[in-house]
């Protein structure tokens, strides 16, 4: 195939950007084909309006400049996206850490922000793909679909093995028997199905108030609180959508900040002092690595379904 050639930009930032910290949420696992770390660089294989990109963003230590490289069709809607994709649209303004572990994250990475992709479908899947299972089995199926349905990344990227995932008639037309194989059960994979036939109503919600947003989304079958609130984290870059119904969110806060676990009511009174920057916190202390100890096995993935080659 042909060299395709690059179109670049560097960014003014209001801030350092610690790349790393603000970026790597956009990686599904770390096998995750649509992304990759390559010393201080970070590379993303994107489906955007336009069509595919391969995205590489790298920072100048200490510097408030994000310099960028796209290829291929969708370089210019990336290009154009970046500010949003490092979290210069996030405003911290009236974020006051009330907890000493709060505020030591704070202090460490006092350049990170809330980052917005804008692409609401590229993080919705995946997070139906991820619903109620371990991130194991979350991360390999979504690995396995990405790699064998979704296409090499334009440019550079398809020599690093990026691949950008499906459109929304690729993920409809997976045959049921591969979801299977990859570990994902017909309830995840028909709530995708269902949800990619309204991909376009889906990707407005980019450019919708929040509510808005929110009442759209889940008022689509297999949407619930934990799902937008993953999208909302990623796509739409909210600082106040707390992962409720996650198995470790809760638990992980609560015992960071009081010493015991607490259900997601806990957790809710927990962060109501923090409403407007709920997730900030939550993010803030993954980031610290501020999680609860570990006393029994780690909860094994389901052997029910046929894998393979994961």
């Amino acid at each position: 195939m042909p060299v395709q050639e690059s179109r670049s930009r560097v960014v003014r930032t209001s801030r350092p950007v610690p790349l790393g910290a603000v970026v790597s949420v956009f990686r599904r696992g770390g096998g995750d084909p649509t992304s990759r770390r390559d010393h201080d660089a970070w590379w993303f294989g994107w489906l955007t309006p336009d069509g595919a990109v391969t995205l590489r963003l790298s920072v100048s230590a200490g510097a408030g400049e994000v310099a960028v490289q796209a290829w291929g069709a969708g370089s210019g809607w990336a290009l154009e996206q970046v500010p949003d994709v490092v979290g210069e649209r996030d405003d911290p303004t009236g974020f006051e850490p009330l907890h000493a572990p709060v505020g030591e994250a704070w202090r460490v990475f006092p350049g990170w922000r809330v980052p917005r992709s804008g692409l609401v479908l590229q993080a919705l899947v995946p997070s139906v793909i991820e619903q109620k299972v371990t991130g194991q089995e979350a991360f390999s199926g979504y690995r396995r679909l990405v790699t064998r349905f979704g296409e090499p990344a334009p440019g550079p990227g398809s020599d690093l093995g990026l691949r950008v995932p499906p459109t929304a008639a690729g993920w409809a037309g997976i045959p049921s028997w591969e979801w299977l194989a990859a570990g994902v059960d017909p309830a995840r994979s028909r709530t995708v199905v269902r949800l990619v036939r309204h991909a376009g109503r889906i990707e407005e919600c980019a450019d919708l108030p929040v509510e808005a947003a929110r009442a759209r989304l889940q008022a689509l079958p297999g949407v619930g609180r934990w799902t937008w609130a993953e999208v909302a984290q990623r796509a739409l870059g909210l600082a106040d959508e707390v992962s409720f119904g996650d198995y470790h969110v809760a638990k992980n806060i609560g015992w960071v900040l009081t010493g015991t676990p607490v259900d997601d009511e806990g957790l809710a009174e927990l962060l109501q002092p923090y409403a407007g920057h709920r997730y900030r916190v939550q993010r803030l202390l993954e980031l610290a690595g501020a999680n609860r100890p570990r006393r029994g096995p780690r909860m094994s993935p389901r052997t029910h379904l046929p894998v393979r080659g994961r």
